[in-house]
């Protein structure tokens, strides 16, 4: 098991070795494995950088994000500007029928909402709006449409979860009522456990995911 320093020390090189981050700008501290971020970044496409890498790293239990985003005045934008910009953003989204996506921009915070029939879509409408320039933060409101959840929901996600797992125990069970996800049980990082999230929505008809996943080395 790592201790914190070392989780300090290896949080530290991934900010670092990624060249769409600038490590100087990131304070990181760690308490029994629960990173804390702090610092001041210009987009919020570096911050939500920081974030995934940071998943990335063994020994990473949990994560407290203190980071601003403090747009230079070469990336300022009125909020006007930066709804038009992702509403048009939207619209290149071959994923997103049109006027699927509602937006809503305040002091550069972007809103989403609206209803989509799969996951990947409502991750599909904040990627596209991610990398806009001015936006200082982004709300998913976004929600699924309800849909017929099938019998074989619980068992193709136990069956994807083992195709990609790189181990012979799963440690994963999941329970499914209507369209509510329920995964238990232990991963090694917070990388497998975001994989594992990502697996339960991939089914039809999913509309949450409880994630009462536990980190364990």
């Amino acid at each position: 098991m790592k201790t914190d320093s070392q989780v300090k020390k290896d949080v530290a090189a991934e900010l670092k070795w990624n060249p769409a981050i600038d490590a100087t700008k990131i304070g990181v501290e760690v308490t029994n494995g629960i990173v804390t971020l702090s610092g001041t970044v210009g987009t919020y496409a570096e911050k939500w950088a920081v974030e995934k890498v940071t998943q990335r790293v063994v020994g990473v239990k949990g994560l407290a994000v203190e980071i601003e985003v403090a747009v230079d005045n070469s990336g300022l934008r009125t909020d006007v500007d930066i709804a038009r910009s992702a509403e048009q953003a939207l619209q290149w989204v071959t994923y997103l029928p049109n006027g699927t996506i509602k937006v809503m921009v305040e002091k550069g915070w972007l809103t989403l909402s609206g209803a989509v029939d799969w996951d990947y879509q409502r991750q599909t409408a904040s990627g596209a709006v991610r990398y806009l320039a001015g936006v200082k933060g982004i709300s998913d409101n976004i929600v699924i449409n309800p849909t017929e959840v099938s019998k074989e929901t619980k068992s193709g996600i136990e069956a994807a979860l083992a195709r990609r797992s790189d181990s012979d125990d799963q440690n994963i069970s999941v329970e499914v009522s209507d369209g509510d996800v329920t995964l238990t049980g232990t991963v090694t990082n917070l990388w497998e456990r975001e994989l594992a999230r990502e697996t339960a929505w991939s089914a039809p008809g999913v509309r949450h995911v409880v994630d009462n996943l536990s980190i364990a080395y």
